[in-house]
């Protein structure tokens, strides 16, 4: 089959990667892609904005499947788009999508479900938000509603940062519409966790779960960011943590779907908190997620295209998904200022020599090259080294060897990927 894949960041390459190798698919597009994808896939000069361009792309070069990457094309509507010029698409339509593009529509349905989740009010006065934050008591949790790149999700120690974030958020319009409204939640203690898992709208498939880092600096500190890096297993999602997600997240959450008239076929995929052998959901995601990703497509063992084509058919129930026994781990490089400014267009030295190393695979997240060849940087997230062992320690050491092979001036790298499976 030919698919095309929807994106041009290291998610996005880690899948087209995957498609590249799969038996089962003769050609792999992307659009637009990026120079890092380029070396898997053709690339396509149509952004992820032009969602008519991308159906009538799909159409001209007919593809058979196409795997949307990121969430703004999903919120947007482009399954929507897909399926009205009957085009096999893999992901939610805008209705479903929602689930991601507004946190009060995702936890109004966790309630509904009855799936555990943090106390919560929506809320757009400053005042009321400011009296909420009090009466939870502190930490607690400032989130923008829409779709705000991973960046709009403020933790709040006191009452101090709880007036500024909703400030920001509410008076100062920081996210735009976005964050016209908010909701403020309870903050939870324990352990996160990334859990995804495919789903045709009736019938789901748990993938392996994985872990992401999301702050900026060791030790999770500093601010939110897209994703610094993240490892598969997660040790916390045993095989009883995953009954316990499957039937007590996953279902109800599928089931709350159906009943508002929803056809949801893609990837849920519930950002966990555990305590105490029990899990409570932060947030839901429409998508694969990013890292995670990487660390997801190194392991899987089978073919994806198989598996996506299943949802879209209604076919998931005869369908499995395998995982080798390897550790599998992505370590983000990032640029300088990340996430807040940072320069572009940096000469990057070093990877073809990590590429080269045994068990790894760079995926590009934001990268260009120039006229002579060499690599620039072209994102806050420039790379992401994956890489597989036979364990955490092993996959760890292999990911940071590859990491040493490559500079820039201003480089930034969290060194403590892993560290909670560690230890």
């Amino acid at each position: 089959m030919k698919v095309l894949v929807v994106g041009s960041g290291g998610r996005e390459h880690a899948l087209a990667w995957k498609f590249a190798r799969d038996p089962e698919v003769q050609e792999v597009f992307a659009a637009p892609g990026s120079a890092g994808i380029a070396r898997v896939a053709r690339c396509m000069s149509v952004g992820v904005g032009d969602i008519s361009g991308l159906a009538g792309l799909a159409d001209e070069i007919g593809v058979d499947l196409t795997m949307v990457g990121p969430e703004a094309p999903l919120a947007d509507g482009i399954v929507d788009e897909f399926r009205a010029n009957g085009l096999a698409v893999f992901g939610p339509g805008a209705n479903g999508a929602q689930l991601e593009s507004s946190k009060a529509f995702s936890k109004d349905l966790l309630v509904e479900a009855g799936v555990p989740t943090a106390d919560y009010r929506e809320l757009s006065d400053p005042a009321e938000a400011q009296a909420y934050a009090r009466e939870l008591g502190f930490p607690c949790v400032v989130k923008a509603d829409g779709l705000a790149a991973g960046k709009g999700v403020v933790i709040c120690a006191d009452e101090d940062e709880a007036d500024a974030a909703i400030d920001d958020m509410l008076v100062g319009r920081r996210f735009g519409e976005a964050g016209a409204r908010i909701v403020v939640e309870e903050f939870l203690v324990g352990e996160e966790a990334s859990f995804m898992a495919l789903t045709d709208g009736e019938t789901s498939l748990c993938l392996a779960a994985s872990q992401d880092h999301k702050a900026i600096f060791d030790g999770d500190r500093g601010p939110n960011t897209g994703g610094m890096g993240a490892y598969s297993p997660a040790p916390v999602v045993d095989e009883a943590m995953t009954e316990q997600v499957r039937t007590r997240v996953i279902e109800p959450t599928v089931e709350a779907l159906r009943r508002r008239g929803i056809d949801y076929c893609g990837v849920l995929y519930a950002g966990l908190m555990i305590q105490k052998g029990e899990a409570k959901v932060l947030e839901y995601n429409v998508r694969f997620g990013d890292p995670e990703c990487q660390a997801l497509m190194m392991r899987m063992d089978g073919s994806l295209a198989a598996a996506a084509k299943a949802c879209i058919e209604r076919k998931l129930h005869k369908t499995k998904v395998a995982w080798t026994a390897d550790t599998s781990v992505c370590v983000v490089m990032a640029s300088e200022g990340y996430p807040g400014d940072y320069p572009k267009g940096v000469p990057i030295n070093g990877i073809e020599e990590a590429d080269a190393l045994d068990g790894v695979e760079v995926f590009h997240a934001g990268t260009a090259r120039d006229e002579q060849g060499r690599w620039l940087t072209a994102g806050g997230r420039v790379l992401g080294v994956t890489a597989r062992g036979k364990d955490m320690r092993a996959a760890l050491d292999r990911a940071y060897e590859a990491v040493g092979k490559i500079s820039w001036k201003g480089a930034h790298v969290r060194r403590d990927i892993g560290h909670r499976a560690l230890g």
